[in-house]
């Protein structure tokens, strides 16, 4: 996949449209152009059922009057003044916000660091067709699969453009790197299904297609057979890292500076508090090198660094942007990111501390309980942290795997989970969280 990296000229774009905007009449603008360039190919049964290429350019234009903004959006920068003039007229009658502007001059990014997200070398379709056959093949060559549910490879090129009126200029690109694969075990209504994926921003960092393929077999097959168990209070809980990935992604969003300052956060009251054990650590990078969340300046410019969310089990930072760090009487942290034209607060690249001991060290310890691969649904109450999900896994005795289960649900409260949570020494990085294996007491499984 040929593909122009030069943002330079979109950068001169940007800087134009800030540049309109205050011709038109606002006090400061922010601009931002999103370059996209993705290439993907799905394959089922040995053959190519879908190949999709796509390139998109846009631009988003954010102006402040006052204590009002707007913004607007546009796919052909073809008139900037009518835009910007637009964008300042829909400031003018829009609803006054104490908190809105720009980031702090003295907090922009003066020097971009390299964190090497590019990947130079994009592969073009017939590579990707190849690469998701290779995967395709290796799932169906499990033994007890019964057929594919298809094979993925995909590749992307994004950048990000933000001029702001207050003198900033940046830009950066990012590539990534995509293979999936679903296999489909079993027959009838006995059938079983699973997938295994990998994304990467460099293709050398992908796991294999037939690790990938193989993979996604054998947990295809591993759950046939699998039943109801009885419900059961107070059973302790293993999630495998690809499952304990959710538990850290809800309690991110719980410490989201805009749901603080919305007071719809179960943890609004927990800052420099205990909330997980002790020894618990929890760290956001966004200049972990090869990350996929990895930025070397934030949506507004701000200038990034690693981050401690949790130490010693205790919290102490919310994830901040501009906004929402005025809202609260604290300064940002550099975690805003785009979106609908403004920005809000999110994580980066998050590692929860791995622990000492093995899964397999864990669960003979543990001796008896569920063994957690897969979650379904999004049963989570950000206000009180009421949790139930609907789970699939398999339930253990002794230590040892003894049968797979399904159509079971786990419930509890977040607060209680995250206190009771005990992470394994395997961590693994997914889609930019890095965890381990988890286990949890005191989860009520709703079976039969």
């Amino acid at each position: 996949m040929s593909v122009d990296l030069d943002l330079k000229p979109l950068e001169a774009r940007a800087a134009e449209l800030v540049a309109a905007a205050k011709r038109a009449g606002a006090d400061a603008a922010d601009a931002v152009v999103v370059k996209g360039v993705q290439l993907g190919i799905d394959v089922r049964g040995g053959k190519v059922e879908e190949s999709e290429r796509s390139e998109s350019d846009d631009f988003s234009l954010r102006v402040f009057v006052g204590n009002r903004s707007a913004s607007v959006s546009a796919n052909v920068l073809d008139r900037l003044d009518t835009l910007a003039e637009r964008a300042v007229a829909m400031a003018k009658v829009a609803p006054e916000d104490r908190f809105a502007g720009l980031a702090d001059r003295e907090r922009l990014a003066r020097e971009f660091p390299d964190l090497d997200l590019v990947d130079p070398v994009q592969p073009d379709a017939k590579a990707l067709t190849d690469v998701a056959l290779v995967a395709e093949e290796a799932g169906l060559a499990v033994e007890g699969v019964a057929k594919s549910g298809g094979a993925h490879a995909g590749t992307s090129l994004s950048g990000l453009v933000l001029a702001t009126s207050d003198g900033f200029a940046g830009s950066y690109l990012v590539s990534r790197h995509t293979i999936s694969m679903t296999a489909i075990a079993g027959s009838g209504t006995g059938m079983e299904r699973d997938y295994e994926m990998s994304v990467a921003t460099h293709r050398d960092d992908l796991d294999g297609p037939e690790e990938i393929g193989r993979g996604a077999g054998e947990r295809a097959v591993a759950r046939l057979g699998a039943d109801k168990i009885e419900t059961r209070n107070a059973a302790t809980v293993i999630y495998e890292p690809r499952a304990a990935a959710s538990l850290i992604r809800h309690f991110v969003a719980a410490i989201s500076g805009g749901a603080i300052a919305r007071k719809t956060s179960f943890l609004a009251d927990r800052l420099g508090k205990p909330v997980f054990a002790p020894g618990i650590r929890i760290a956001d990078d966004p200049l972990r090198r090869r990350g996929l969340g990895s930025r070397p300046f934030d949506a507004e410019g701000v200038s990034v660094a690693p981050l401690d969310l949790v130490e010693g089990g205790v919290l102490q930072a919310w994830l901040l942007d501009s906004a929402t760090g005025r809202e609260l009487g604290l300064e940002t942290n550099g975690r805003a990111s785009r979106g609908g034209g403004g920005t809000s607060p999110s994580a980066t690249n998050v590692t929860l501390g791995a622990g000492e001991k093995s899964p397999a060290e864990l669960m003979r310890e543990i001796g008896s309980g569920l063994y957690i691969t897969d979650l379904i649904g999004h049963g989570v109450n950000a206000v009180t942290g009421d949790y139930s999900r609907g789970a699939s896994g398999f339930w253990f005795e002794n230590g040892e795997i003894v049968s797979p289960v399904s159509e079971i649900t786990v419930a509890a409260n977040l607060k209680d989970m995250f206190a009771r949570l005990i992470p394994a020494n395997d961590p693994e990085y997914r889609f930019g969280i890095e965890v381990p294996t988890v286990a949890v007491e005191g989860v009520t499984i709703a079976g039969r």
